[in-house]
């Protein structure tokens, strides 16, 4: 059996790892590095460079010189507009995806295609240090990688003909790293900064268990955003004394991008440091000289650091403890040297982070355990993941009801009943989403699924159960059966070809569980829905009218008295900020659709719709009608009992 190898593929350095005798190994590369920049270039006479030779020739070559290429990895082109304005070489829209074109090739790639060069250079390394191929490997991930970049990173293994076992969050590398061999019982907080990410994730270790807790992070913060903070000020300052700006000329902006990350080196152990670059003109003799101090570069990252803070608070939060409840913090990735990241751990945490593990390496290492884990060569040692981010479906009115939350523990599988919302209907589809939004514009879709082989019946009455499994690698699988007869269903996962399938109408929630989130989340949608005045209005009520129906379809309300004469009534209401006359138009149109339901279920209503409105008008300064105050004081007073 092959070796099996643990990678960091990195967005600024990537590092592979190997256990030998029950010890994990750095595998240096074949210029004797532990670490290889994740860069890929094209030289004019067609060879393909990766690592430091690429990265040394970028100045030169900025436009077929791929670096930052895992911020692009399974995004959507229009996720990463902020992102593109950063790198040098052409990056264009396909099909809302992101692609890479080189002239030197005249060529166009994908983000996979990239990483696959890059992950090719790291196994042939490898392969020479271990006098084998190597083919398989543990490959870690960001926390917060969705599964669209999962998957991504699994088709670029898949080009570079590597075959991955598992893909591990970093964190639990990083925790794996640092806790293997040591039995003690702690909890600890993973700080991890990424090129392209930052994560924060909580975990208990205890004698060998590793048990997630927390995750909290953004794949829009990282390391190179506080390089583009230097190249904006340098750019700008030079503007000043010289009006010219350095970033619109592509070799100059590289020199800017180089001296900036190697300030911010320098300033991990440097109060300032002198920025020096002579000709950074071509063809002209203009230097450019400064001094940059470390009190600048503080002042210029504010913004970024404390959003660092806040998503440590998040997590802390989310594991439901406080920051003297965290007893160890490991940091990971090259940004976590700068002094201002390991002072906002200490003001945040009030503890000194540790230094056992070398940032740069701790991921790669916890990757080879995994490996060892794997392969049966390392024993006593358990891992307990969880979700990362909710999944949920959509619903008819465009909101997105979670069916499995975020930090629930992996493997895990949940169920939801769906009906049909036509007769004789014998297939619907569901789209599946994944984030914390409740508009499911704001989530990211992980497919449209079309359920088939559903019994004819009038509408309503089938119950299809449909179950939600998640495996240990995060990995989603749908299946669907007859909750009467047993029977399963046919799932067929249509996202690539999602026009076939338009006209099939999406499937109705039955499940109990369902219609307690929907009404939990009525006050929610008027606070938080951004579209114009009509459709929030048309909205809520149709959010209303499905509470107060259980499960009825959209298409079972007539909406005719506001469409026409009500419409007019409530809008210039609700301008003038008359909440009590628009809940009391809500109530009577309430009172007058086909819906059926329990009576009291009307009061219900009005309650939720009075602490609502009272919330809304607060939140937007407006004087609070009196009988409105009283029935919200009133609502409050029989729910505090």
């Amino acid at each position: 059996m092959s070796k099996i190898v643990g990678i960091d593929l990195g967005t600024t350095n990537s590092c592979i790892a190997i256990l030998e005798g029950g010890c994990p190994v750095i595998i240096a590369n074949a210029e004797g590095f532990r670490t290889t920049p994740s860069v890929v270039a094209y030289a004019k006479n067609g060879d393909c460079l990766v690592g430091q030779t690429a990265k040394r020739q970028a100045v030169k070559n900025p436009i077929n010189t791929f670096y930052s290429v895992k911020r692009f990895l399974g995004r959507e082109y229009s996720e990463v507009t902020n992102e593109i304005t950063q790198v040098p070489y052409q990056v264009f829209k396909s099909n809302n995806r992101v692609n890479i074109y080189s002239l030197a090739q005249d060529r166009i790639f994908t983000p996979e295609d990239v990483l696959a060069t890059i992950l090719r250079k790291l196994v042939a390394d490898a392969s020479i240090y271990l006098g084998e191929p190597v083919t398989q490997a543990v490959i870690a991930v960001p926390a917060y990688f969705n599964e669209s970049q999962r998957q991504a990173t699994r088709n670029a293994a898949y080009l570079a003909d590597i075959k991955i076992l598992t893909l591990i969050n970093e964190p639990i590398a990083a925790a794996l790293a640092y806790g293997f061999g040591n039995q003690s019982n702690e909890t600890i907080l993973v700080f991890d900064l990424g090129g392209g990410h930052c994560s924060i994730s909580i975990l208990i270790v205890n004698n060998g268990v590793f048990e997630v807790l927390a995750y909290s992070g953004s794949t829009h913060l990282g390391g190179d955003d506080f390089t583009q903070k230097i190249v904006d000020y340098l750019a700008e300052e030079f503007q000043k004394t010289e009006n010219i700006d350095l970033r619109q000329d592509k070799q100059a902006l590289q020199r800017l991008r180089e001296a900036a990350e190697q300030a911010k080196v320098n300033l991990s152990s440097l109060s300032e440091t002198e920025i020096n670059l002579p000709y950074i003109i071509p063809e002209s003799s203009t230097h450019f000289n400064i001094t940059f101090t470390a009190e600048k570069f503080n002042s210029l990252c504010s913004d970024l650091i404390n959003y660092c803070g806040t998503l440590i608070e998040k997590a802390i939060r989310d594991a439901k403890m406080s920051q003297s409840t965290i007893q160890q913090v490991i940091l990971v990735g090259g940004s976590t040297r700068l002094p201002a990241v390991r002072e906002l751990i200490k003001r945040v945490l009030g503890k000194e982070p540790q230094q056992r593990a070398n940032p740069d390496e701790a991921v790669a290492i916890g990757a080879a355990i995994e490996a060892g884990i794997l392969s049966g060569e390392v024993k006593n040692i358990l891992q307990l993941d969880a979700t990362y981010m909710s999944l949920g479906v959509e619903t008819l009115d465009d909101r997105m009801i979670k069916i499995i939350p975020r930090h629930t523990a992996i493997p895990t599988d949940k169920s939801a009943v769906f009906s049909t919302s036509a007769n004789r209907q014998t297939s619907f589809k569901i789209h599946v989403l994944q984030g914390e939004n409740e508009s499911v514009k704001d989530n990211k879709s992980l497919g449209i699924f079309l359920i088939q082989g559903i019994p004819a019946a009038p509408r309503g009455v089938p119950e299809i159960e449909v179950i939600f499994d998640i495996d240990c690698n995060n990995t989603l699988k749908l299946s669907a059966k007859d909750k009467k007869t047993g029977k399963k269903m046919k799932v067929t996962n249509e996202t690539h070809g999602i026009t076939s399938i338009n006209s099939q109408p999406l499937g109705i929630l039955k499940s109990q569980n369902v219609q307690q989130a929907i009404t939990r989340n009525v006050s929610l949608y008027w606070l938080f829905s951004r579209q114009d005045i009509k459709v929030k209005l048309l909205a809520t009520f149709a959010s209303l009218s499905l509470i107060a129906s259980g499960y009825l379809t959209l298409r079972e309300i007539s909406f005719k008295s506001v469409r026409d004469s009500t419409y007019n009534e409530i809008k210039q209401s609700f301008e003038k900020g008359e909440y009590q006359k628009v809940m009391e138009l809500a109530q009577n149109f309430l009172t007058h659709s086909p819906f059926r339901g329990e009576d009291n279920r009307n009061q219900e209503v009005k309650d939720k719709s009075a602490e609502s409105l009272v919330k809304l008008s607060l939140q937007q300064g407006n004087q609070l009608d009196p009988v409105l105050l009283k029935n919200y004081q009133q609502y409050m007073f029989k729910n505090s009992k």
